[in-house]
């Protein structure tokens, strides 16, 4: 469901269908406006999928499901920590991810919709600079990422790039403006999130102007019903791919080409399997990876009841302690098995406080629910699965607030603090550490993403700046 462009529709046949859904109130909005401003709406609101907003409304009617103590159970994890059968597993599925990476079978798959207000620029995230000493954009960072993969492993790794409404079309200027950072235009394949209606606690579609329905984005679960619906999953089939490695746009310490887990992945012939790393606490509040009624999920903070947040197993870690981070790999075929007639994930409800019409058409603040669906739940739908717990300091450190917990400064330091400790392994120069304690130190992402790759590449050069040093 979105508001793109539809053909004219038949007038009264739309009002027949929005009086026999319940929101007759949409027909009075249409006869309060003139021509111009009618033709607006009405193209609009032929675009609502009204057996869905029907499906939607009574979800909004419906008592929220309860799960007692008894339906949580920790998922099974393969550790960081591992004994000689693990460490034995590991080494054959790195091989397992290489070939794989080198038949061009493995996709990104990245979701990128959303803007960089909260951090102070009006611009899609992506566009935010996050290198600590050259202020390359997160767009720029993962660009770098895929061009050393792809020169790793000498195969094309196609990128999928979900977009927004707000942000597609400053998204694809971007990319265009950097000559799409030296990858085949070919291989960076856009396209947009879908978007929902908003509905009023009576489960009617709220309008945000006289002639605008009040849509919102329908949650990254939606980034699996975009892949087939803008025909970018054909084109992921057609090209060979096999597996797509899902992550998000605010972490650039994230490893979308790691053979460790693609291969794991491969090796259990898991539909969808998620990286996930040890809470700071029993009290982060992070969604854990464990078994909801004996089905693999992600497991709300706000969900787990405290008894069970605070367990301990004999060792003294928490018992429910795999945070997710939103890295996950999905097969192909099982994307396409939950997308064939329609999206098959659940509703989430957020409500919200937002600017729009009541009935009347009168503007004011309306209490409003917005629906999305999330790509953890397709967790639930696969029969094989594998969690894999990697360090928190070497692939998790997101960029979503202004300032304090995972802020650009967190970010930033994290990655001085990561590539660092690769320089002084490595034994190169490192620059005087600033007042916080953290040497301004950062590596070009293609050179390496891990201090193996780091130890087995000689960095090309070691350049001093102002803010610190680049290893390149």
């Amino acid at each position: 469901m979105s508001s793109a462009p539809v053909p004219e529709p038949d007038e009264a046949t739309l009002r027949a269908d929005l009086e026999a859904s319940g929101q007759g109130h949409l027909v009075l909005a249409l006869d309060r406006l003139e021509p111009q401003r009618r033709s607006a709406l009405r193209a609009q609101l032929a675009a609502l999928d009204l057996a869905r907003v029907a499906e939607m409304a009574a979800l909004l009617l419906r008592a929220p499901e309860a799960h007692g103590a008894e339906d949580f159970e920790p998922a099974e994890i393969f550790p960081l920590e591992r004994d000689t059968i693990q460490a034995a597993r590991a080494r054959s599925a790195r091989e397992r991810g290489l070939a794989a990476l080198a038949r061009g079978e493995v996709a990104w798959l990245l979701v990128a919709g959303g803007q960089a207000s909260r951090l102070g620029i009006d611009a899609p995230k992506g566009t935010f600079p996050v290198g600590p000493v050259t202020g390359r954009t997160l767009f720029e960072w993962f660009a770098r990422k895929l061009l050393s993969a792809r020169e790793r492993s000498g195969a094309a790794i196609p990128w999928y790039l979900m977009t927004s409404e707000a942000n597609d079309a400053a998204t694809r200027a971007f990319f265009a403006a950097n000559g799409h950072f030296g990858i085949d235009p070919h291989d960076v394949v856009f396209f947009r999130q879908g978007m929902l209606p908003a509905l009023d606690p009576r489960g009617r579609v709220l309008l945000a102007a006289p002639e605008r329905v009040f849509w919102a984005p329908d949650g990254h679960g939606g980034v699996l019903a975009a892949l087939a619906g803008s025909g970018a999953l054909a084109d992921a089939r057609r090209r060979g791919v096999r597996t797509f490695s899902y992550f998000q746009v605010d972490n650039p310490l994230a490893r979308p080409a790691d053979p460790l887990f693609l291969g794991l992945h491969l090796e259990a012939r898991a539909q969808m399997s998620s990286k996930v790393v040890a809470k700071r606490d029993a009290h982060e509040k992070v969604g854990v990876i464990g078994r909801v009624s004996g089905r693999l999920a992600c497991i709300e903070y706000s969900d787990l009841p405290p008894r069970l947040r605070e367990a301990r197993d004999p060792g003294g870690r928490l018992l429910f302690d795999a945070g997710n981070v939103a890295m996950h790999a999905l097969d192909l075929g099982f994307v396409e098995e939950l997308t064939r007639g329609g999206l098959k994930l659940p509703w989430h409800l957020a409500r919200k406080q937002v600017e729009a019409l009541d009935e009347e058409g009168r503007p004011g603040t309306r209490t409003a629910f917005k629906f999305e669906t999330f790509v953890f739940d397709a967790l639930g739908l696969a029969e094989r699965s594998v969690t894999l717990e990697v360090r928190r300091s070497e692939e998790f450190s997101p960029v979503k607030n202004a300032s304090g917990e995972d802020s650009p400064a967190t970010t930033r330091a994290d990655l001085c603090r990561l590539h660092s400790a690769w320089a002084e392994a490595a034994g190169l120069p490192l620059p005087a550490a600033g007042p916080d304690g953290v040497r301004p130190v950062e590596v070009d992402p293609f050179l390496a993403e891990d201090l193996e790759s780091f130890l087995a590449r000689t960095p090309r050069e070691a350049r001093g700046t102002e803010r610190g040093h680049l290893y390149a």
